[in-house]
């Protein structure tokens, strides 16, 4: 597993912030689109450039992410990466005795290494983007019900 860290400089802010209208208004654009490329066109190079949507999305995260200032870390891994349970505890940013807890409890398939718990990536992975989604569905579900109940809110 290969990591690529970047602080974001005042300069790189100051610009991301600029951008942030645009960024959001594109980034609407781009889910609303039914294509699975999005047409990156860039000055001095002729043509588009047809990239995957997921990967314009994380480019949109991104520029929202150093308009807060905040430094950016990607994690480059093939399909086979296995991660420690601290490493896991990072990426979730939880305890490693909570992520032992959800690997006890089988919420996270695991395997052992000795006596060393290791986690595939992929995994932790699916597992976070299914709890992201269970919390978003339930936030929409309590939004929803605030508006029929005439919450003011």
């Amino acid at each position: 597993m290969e990591a690529i860290l970047e602080k974001t400089t005042k300069s790189d802010q100051k610009i991301a912030k600029a951008l942030r209208a645009k960024v959001t208004e594109a980034a609407i654009k781009v889910a609303k689109s039914d294509t699975d490329t999005v047409a990156l066109k860039i000055d001095g190079y002729k043509p588009s450039l047809d990239i995957p949507k997921s990967a314009i999305r994380l480019f949109f995260t991104i520029l929202n992410n150093m308009a807060d200032g905040n430094s950016i870390a990607l994690l480059l891994s093939d399909s086979n990466t296995d991660i420690s349970t601290q490493q896991a505890a990072d990426l979730l940013g939880v305890s490693r005795p909570h992520v032992v807890s959800l690997l006890e409890k089988r919420e996270i398939p695991f395997f052992k290494v000795g006596t060393h718990r290791r986690i595939h990536l992929k995994d932790l992975i699916a597992y976070d983007k299914k709890v992201k989604k269970n919390r978003a569905d339930k936030l929409d579900f309590l939004a929803s019900q605030a508006q029929e109940l005439n919450l003011g809110y």
